[in-house]
């Protein structure tokens, strides 16, 4: 059924993922592994989503200016795609804070779906619904993007939006299995989706470690977080933010490194680190135009069109199912 409004009701798929860990059993369990590591979907809570709202705009990160005015420049083109009468489905991570930073941080065009950009789209094909569908909980969550899920009956065509390149997150493998996920969803449609492109080294560099050290704090705030809700007392100066790119497996690594010999209490158990030793916490991908064409391809989409910004930072590409 239509929404009055010319959107429709939030899709809620049905899935049979297991129960999701909380932080506290993440933690443990990350840092008790070799290498240590805390998944990167644990960076947002109240705290690291109000750091990540100032990363959106920092002058060093480009992402997210760069998607939305392609966005902005693309929209005519992109909705000749969409077509009309196609029911928009918003792809997001589950009870996480990131979606509404990220709409905070891309201002009216990316209110998710309906508040501005795809209001356009609407304005120019007159009908089309719009919707967010709660896909797993998030990229580095490995049982999230492997849970199967399934929409309710719908009668249109079913058009999937994920911006933001956090497909990034995903190592290539991972990234497959989730984009046949979605394929098989959005049979009969189509994929609007924001890619990081391959660059220059030194403006990812920047963009990660940027002058006035927000990157840091977001990455740091993992053991801020650790301290307030897992009774751990880690002392924040004695690690460091480090972040690299890769050119061989292209992509950012993010690591917090120790100090020195030091020994943690997080949930009542003592975790030793050497000095120099890391903490994994994010990877981000990054994509040539042919290459992520070539993955979609290979989860079952059809490649059909790409949108690039002149500096080609970064892409928008437009698949279509099978």
């Amino acid at each position: 059924m239509r929404a009055h409004s010319g959107i429709a009701a939030l899709v809620q798929p049905r899935e049979t993922a297991p129960r999701e860990e909380d932080f506290t059993d993440a933690l443990l369990t990350g840092l008790r592994a070799t290498p240590k590591n805390i998944p990167c979907k644990y960076f947002y809570d109240v705290e690291g989503s109000l750091l990540f709202e100032k990363i959106c705009m920092l002058p060093e990160y480009y992402p997210t200016r760069t998607e939305l005015r392609l966005l902005h420049a693309s929209a005519h083109g992109i909705a000749q795609f969409i077509g009309p009468d196609a029911e928009i489905v918003g792809i997001r991570r589950r009870r996480g804070r990131k979606d509404k930073t990220v709409a905070r941080c891309h201002g009216k065009s990316a209110r998710l779906f309906a508040d501005g950009y795809f209001r356009t789209l609407f304005a120019e094909h007159r009908g089309g619904t719009a919707g967010g569908l709660s896909g797993p909980r998030h990229p580095a969550d490995r049982r999230g993007f492997h849970a199967r899920f399934s929409l309710p009956p719908s009668s249109g065509r079913r058009v999937g939006f994920f911006p933001g390149s956090t497909i990034g997150n995903f190592a290539p493998g991972e990234a497959r299995a989730f984009l046949a996920n979605v394929a098989r969803m959005l049979k009969g449609g189509g994929l609007l989706i924001g890619v990081d492109l391959v660059k220059d080294p030194q403006i990812l560099h920047a963009a990660y470690n940027d002058k006035a050290g927000i990157t840091a704090a977001f990455n740091k705030n993992l053991l801020a977080r650790a301290n307030r809700e897992a009774g751990a007392n880690f002392n924040l100066a004695h690690f460091s933010h480090y972040a690299l790119y890769n050119p061989l497996l292209r992509r950012i690594e993010m690591y917090l490194i120790s100090a020195c010999d030091q020994r943690v209490t997080v949930c009542g158990r003592s975790i030793a680190f050497a000095e120099g030793e890391a903490i994994h916490t994010e990877y981000s991908h990054k994509y040539t135009v042919d290459g992520f064409k070539a993955l979609a391809a290979s989860a079952g989409f059809i490649p059909r069109q790409v949108w690039c910004d002149a500096d080609r930072l970064f892409s928008i590409h437009w698949l279509e199912t099978k």
